[in-house]
Order: C-alpha cells, then structure tokens, then sequence
C-alpha cells in the first residue's frame, strides 16, 4: 500500500483516510478535539466515545464502519494520481469495548491490522471473530501482518479471563470486611466489574469520568460515584500504589487488586520485609500458570500472587497470551509479519518465533541472527543490572508505580504505526520482549 493513502492508529502523518482501532492512549497519540487533518474511521462503540474523550471534537469528521461488514473507500493513489478503491472489513478484537482489526484488500494485496485483541481459544466472541475473518479472507493469504505482539514470548502464558474473574471474587469475597480498591484503565475491564458486581450482588465505584463512559456503554444500573453504597472501588491505575494501599488501612481494612498480564512484583525499599515494600516491579515469570484448563481448581489458585499484605495481582489480560498469537498466525498464515510494538530495547520481533509459519520475503537468515544476538546481548546486560538501581522516589519521598512509569522515562521510540514509550524499568523486562510500557493506560 503506497505511502499517504491511509494511516493506523497513527495521528502525526498526512493521509487521505485514518483508522482508529480503539481507545486506549497509545494508540491516539497525536489525536485531540482540534483534529481537522481528514476522515476518522472507526467501529460504532468508539464513535461514540469520542464526544468523552475529546470534547468538541467535530463528528462530521467521524466515519462509522459497522464491525463484520465490507466497506469500499475511494482514494487516489499518489504515484499515479488515478482513483483506487480499499476494501475494509472490521473484525470484532476483543479487547475493550469498541477494538476492532481492519482487513484491508486491494491492488497492494491483502492486509490484516490486528490492533490489540484477545481471542482465547473456547471463547464465543474469539470463535465469532475467527469465523467473520475466515470468511471475509474467503480463502486468500493475508499478504502482510501487523500483529499485537505485546506478549509475543513462549513464557507468557494466560489462564481465560472467565477463570481469572471468578478468582477476583473468591478473594473479595473471602474479605468480607475490607473494602477492595481495583486498579483499571479508563476503558477495559467492563466484563470483569459486570462479573464482580453480579456474583456479589453490590454496585461499584468508579470515579465521575469512568461512570460517563460506563453510561455511554449502556451501563446505568452497576457503578456508582456514591461510596456510601458499596466497598468495592475501581481506580485509575495511576492511583493505585502500596502508598495508597497503606494509607486507607490506617483509616479501615482495605485490601488492592491488580488484574493486569504484565507481571508486577514487589520489591522492598528497605530491609527484607516484602510487606513493608512501597513499589511495584516486573521481575516474577508467569509462565507456570496451569492455562490448559484440564483441572479448573488448580488453573484458578495457580496465577494468585501476593506481593503484600495488602495487594493482590491477577493475571487477568486484554491482549492475547503466545499461544493465543501463535493460533491466530497458524489461521491466517500471513505472507510477512511485523508487531506492532517495536523496540531494539525489547528486542520484540514476531518474526523470530514465527518465521516457520510464514513467507521469508520479510525473514532472511541475516536478520535472525542479528535478532539472535541483540537477544543475548541485551539478556546478559539485564542479568548484570541490579533491580534497585532503578526504583525512584517521587518528591514527596514515597515510591509510586506510575513515578517509575511516567517521570523515568528515558526515551521514545516509534514503531511503524505505533508509538511507545519506554522506561528505565524497561531494561529489567527485556528477557520478556513484547510488553509495552504506556504514559496513561497501563498494559492489560
């Protein structure tokens, strides 16, 4: 596809037609109420966010592509000024509500954006999805993949988020005098608070932004700003830290949730106390989570950490696990594959753990190696770094996720649809490529 006629999830270049997969912050960077560059296209539930993301913004601009049918655009192709005619078709991701993939057939071929998604294997929207996929492909080869990679490694591996959520409640049920506090995004985790608000009959706070767009999703009857009404809080991730955790239990027994499948561990600030520790760390391998599914007993106590006294982290993820990946690339056996998350500091590369299932155009032997070799190198500078180097204090003096998530941030670097920012707790997850660190919206 020629350069200049569409663009994905990317708001800084001039294109004559752009895509919105969803959302989340990494994937809006650039886009606000004053967009006036051309046509947005994106699924009816985003269309509808867009007045509560950026208020003001113009929904003239805004082009609504119903999820599962074919839509012909015109363009005019650069190079030769004649119109050409696209073919999109959205196919469901299940990630949040409103993500979508694009397929997008034409004269350059066949072109599939996943965006972020999850399709696990026994589930009924991910079986949906695969079928109104199949059948828009009608048989032909995905020419070039972008593909969510965020957990593209063998060593992450997810229970379903149907076992994950009914963990969630055995906990706080199991609680039954403390409050809970739940870190979520400010879009996602619908289905886990619905689950959580069902199986213990109780409302759920959220705060004042949150409740505007659980109401725009159709959601009146469960959440609540009114904390008189229930014990059960989801927070914006950037509230949630031991600090806080420690704070509320000076006032009453509180205990913190993390349903989130990047791997947080805590780490001590001082002593060899872990319950005294005031910041959060990736460090711990996930990997002998029992996701079979074969003993649901075993699949559901198995990914239950606790860090801390008060904290709890759940493997509860929006973004396929690699095996969920590998299913998906094996269904559409593209021609050449690129990840949409890409960094020389994470070493992320799909191509690397697929290149037997796809066209070499994009995969020489060369490239492998050198992929190869950065992968050991940036592993042994890992195993030489010591951890504490990088946990920082905020001015206030206590330690925060989101002070090391957001304020040490040492650098950016885009991919080719995508931006993302790294951290300097970054160098500490390299042996577990394909995680993307976010300014706002945490990986889920």
């Amino acid at each position: 596809m020629e350069k200049g006629m569409i663009s994905l999830d990317q708001w800084s270049e001039t294109s004559q037609a752009y895509f919105l997969s969803h959302f989340h912050a990494d994937h809006t960077k650039g886009l606000s109420s004053k967009w006036n560059k051309g046509l947005i296209y994106c699924s009816p539930i985003t269309a509808k966010l867009f007045p509560v993301k950026f208020p003001g913004f113009r929904v003239s601009l805004i082009r609504v592509l119903e999820v599962g049918s074919l839509h012909s655009i015109p363009l005019v192709s650069p190079s030769t000024g004649s119109q050409t005619i696209i073919q999109v078709t959205t196919i469901d991701a299940h990630h949040c509500p409103g993500a979508v993939m694009y397929l997008f057939r034409g004269e350059f071929g066949c072109v599939l954006f996943t965006g972020d998604f999850r399709w696990e294997r026994t589930s009924e929207r991910a079986l949906m999805g695969k079928s109104m996929l199949l059948n828009a492909l009608g048989g032909e080869k995905v020419d070039f993949l972008h593909l969510d990679n965020t957990y593209c490694n063998p060593s992450y591996s997810f229970p379903r988020r149907e076992v994950i959520a009914r963990q969630i409640v055995k906990i706080i049920a199991s609680h039954p005098e403390h409050d809970v506090i739940i870190a979520i995004n400010t879009l996602g985790k619908e289905d886990l608070l619905l689950h959580i608000a069902s199986a213990l009959n109780t409302k759920i706070w959220v705060w004042p932004e949150r409740l505007q767009i659980m109401h725009v999703l159709g959601f009146f009857d469960v959440f609540t700003t009114n904390t008189s009404l229930t014990r059960i809080r989801a927070v914006p991730f950037y509230s949630f830290s031991v600090d806080t955790l420690e704070g509320l239990n000076t006032i009453r027994p509180t205990i913190g949730i993390m349903p989130s499948g990047l791997p947080w561990v805590v780490r001590p600030d001082s002593g060899n106390d872990p319950s005294r520790s005031s910041s959060l760390l990736v460090s711990y391998d996930i990997s002998n989570c029992n996701t079979k599914g074969n003993h649901p007993q075993s699949e559901e106590l198995s990914c239950v950490r606790k860090f801390h006294k008060y904290i709890y982290t759940l493997p509860y993820s929006d973004h396929s696990c690699f095996n969920e990946i590998l299913e998906f690339v094996k269904l559409v056996q593209p021609l050449n594959i690129k990840g949409i998350v890409s960094s020389s500091s994470c070493c992320i590369d799909p191509r690397y753990h697929f290149r037997d299932l796809h066209g070499q155009d994009e995969c020489n032997e060369p490239s492998i190696k050198k992929f190869q070799q950065q992968s050991e190198k940036f592993q042994q500078e890992t195993l030489n770094t010591s951890p504490e180097k990088f946990v920082t204090k905020s001015s206030k003096g206590s330690h925060k996720i989101h002070t090391q998530l957001r304020t040490e941030r040492s650098l950016r670097r885009k991919s080719g649809y995508l931006g993302l920012l790294m951290s300097r707790v970054s160098i500490l997850r390299r042996r577990k490529r394909g995680v993307k660190i976010l300014e706002v919206d945490i990986v889920d």
